[in-house]
Order: C-alpha cells, then sequence, then structure tokens
C-alpha cells in the first residue's frame, strides 16, 4: 500500500512541478513582455505602414546614417508622402528584408534613397552578441519568411514568451530590488578635442578588427536592393551623407580608393545615380550641423534635405 502511495506521490509531483513553472513563467511572461517591449519604440513607426503611411513618395533605407540624416518634415509640408526605413547598425540584408516586407507601400515612380557608409559592405555591429541584440527587432515587425536566417526559437523568446530569455532584465519586474543605473548627459558645446576623440571611437568602431571591409555578400545584398527597386519601378538613389572632417581625415586613401570604386562600379553597372556628400564642404567643418563624428543632428539633417530637394535629379519630378 504505501509503496502504491509512494509511485502515485512520485506521478503527482511530475506532473504538478512543471505545471506549476509553466503557471509561474505565464503570469510573468505578460508584465514583462509590457517591459520587454520598450526595447522596440524605435521601430513602432512600422506600425504605421499601411495605416497612415501608404503610397509613399520618398523613403530611405540604411543604418544610422539613414535614420538620422533624413528628416522629411518640410518635404511633407508640399503634400508628399515620406516614410524612414532607416535603423541602428540596419546592414543591407535587414534593409532588403525592410523593401520586401513593405516595398508594397512605395507609390510608383517613387524615390528610395540608399545609403552608402564606410562600412555599409561590412557590419556595423562589432561582435556577434551586439549582431544577435540587433536582430531581435526584426522579429517583431517582419515576416518569418523575410526574416534573414529565421529561427523559430528566436521567434518564440521575442514575440511569444520574452521571458525565458529576460536574464538579468527579469529584476525590472521588481523595482524594489532593481539596481539604479544612472545615465550621465552629454554636456552642450562640445569642444573640438572632444570632438576629434568622439571622431576616433567612431573610426575604430567602424574600421578596427574587420579582416575584409568589402563582403561580397553585401555587395550582392546591394545589387539585389536596386533589381528589387528596377521590378516594381522604384527609383533607387545612392548616396552617402555628410561625415566631419575629424571623421573623415581618419581614412586612410587606400581604402577612399576601393570604396569609391565599388560604389561606382555598382552605379554604373546599374545605372544608378550615386551621390557623395562625405565631404561637402557646407558640412565638412560646421560642427554646428553633427551630433557627432558622422551623424547629422536635427538642423543638420533639415539642411541636407533641403540640399537634396534642390540637388537631386531624382526629386525634380515633384517640384
Amino acid at each position: 500500500m504505501k509503496k502504491t502511495f509512494d509511485v502515485i506521490r512520485f506521478v503527482l509531483k511530475c506532473i504538478l512541478i512543471p505545471a506549476a513553472s509553466v503557471l509561474i513563467i505565464y503570469m510573468l511572461n505578460k508584465p514583462y513582455k509590457e517591459i520587454d517591449d520598450q526595447k522596440y519604440l524605435d521601430i513602432l513607426k512600422f506600425d504605421m505602414l499601411g495605416r497612415e503611411y501608404w503610397e509613399i513618395h520618398v523613403a530611405n533605407l540604411g543604418s544610422s546614417h539613414g535614420a538620422y540624416d533624413f528628416v522629411y518634415d518640410d518635404i511633407m509640408a508640399r503634400g508628399y508622402i515620406c516614410f524612414n526605413f532607416g535603423n541602428t547598425s540596419q546592414s543591407y540584408n535587414y534593409d532588403y528584408a525592410l523593401l520586401k516586407e513593405f516595398g508594397q507601400y512605395m507609390e510608383n515612380e517613387s524615390v528610395l534613397f540608399i545609403p552608402v557608409s564606410y562600412f555599409s559592405f561590412n557590419n556595423e555591429v562589432v561582435n556577434a552578441t551586439e549582431a544577435e541584440a540587433m536582430s531581435l527587432r526584426y522579429y517583431r515587425l517582419l515576416s518569418p519568411q523575410n526574416i534573414p536566417d529565421y529561427d523559430p526559437y528566436v521567434d518564440i523568446i521575442t514575440n511569444r514568451l520574452p521571458i525565458l530569455s529576460a536574464g538579468k532584465d527579469i529584476l525590472k519586474l521588481f523595482p524594489n530590488i532593481n539596481p539604479v543605473l544612472v545615465a550621465h548627459a552629454a554636456g552642450d558645446g562640445v569642444d573640438v578635442n572632444e570632438f576629434a576623440a568622439r571622431a576616433q571611437e567612431r573610426y575604430s568602431r567602424h574600421f578596427d578588427n574587420k579582416a575584409d571591409y568589402f563582403l561580397p555578400e553585401r555587395i550582392e545584398e546591394l545589387y539585389a536592393i536596386i533589381e528589387y527597386c528596377k521590378e516594381h519601378n522604384i527609383t533607387p538613389v545612392l548616396i552617402t551623407t555628410p561625415f566631419s572632417k575629424y571623421y573623415r581625415d581618419l581614412v586612410s586613401e587606400d581604402f577612399l580608393r576601393e570604396f569609391n570604386s565599388t560604389v561606382n562600379t555598382i552605379a554604373s553597372e546599374t545605372q544608378t545615380n550615386y551621390y557623395d556628400y562625405s565631404c561637402d564642404s557646407r558640412f565638412h567643418e560646421t560642427l554646428e550641423y553633427f551630433s557627432d563624428s558622422d551623424h547629422l543632428n536635427d538642423a543638420g539633417a533639415r539642411y541636407f534635405m533641403s540640399i537634396l530637394w534642390d540637388e537631386v535629379e531624382e526629386l525634380q519630378r515633384y517640384h
């Protein structure tokens, strides 16, 4: 009799303990998901596609140079629909994925700016951990068939049960024991020496410890983006956004020759115009237009857009 009771008790433990664990995970997952959603605020703009944004006239892809350097307020005030598909550290494979997912919202004969930065043919991310963290956001906005190297498990822990990958972030569910992180804001009026030091940091991020600056797969992805545009009656425009002299002067002449040769070859073979503002005198030494050595601030981006409106041949159709 006792043996039978022990067996029953063992079976109940085998059932109840996992069931209790699942219930706890389920109960914690909902509040944690609300916290986890805060990490993806930068992609909320994509929720407006098909609702507030459709039949887009002018748009851009790109990493941070696309995300920060294209401000469309003045063009939209003229009655045109514009959208910024750029995201920090976004490489061409994700540009292409976004285009396949949302290209349907581009108007016939619309204009799509494709930023070509010095790290575009490699990766802006510096290690596998950072690359994985950046890739998670695309599980929030892309269909599985358009996500590069789609992983069902990552989909589950990103969209269904983020509590499973919470790590130390789970402490955010318990404010009383959550460690306090103090953020120190940068001061206004950055001096030239500090600006130059930050330029060195940006250069190191983009160039250090990279064996090949021109990965064949990145070049092929850019060709694929342009081909998609041509097939869907979208006008692609290659563009390098303005850099400060403190960043640009660190780049070697050997790299610039190969970079320019690569971009010009792609532009020629695809019959796509390329506009290079990397060393434009209107920005090169005007630090007031930059948030750091290679990103424009809001005033700089607005000025840059006014220049594009006047100078880019493909935009003249909207004048």
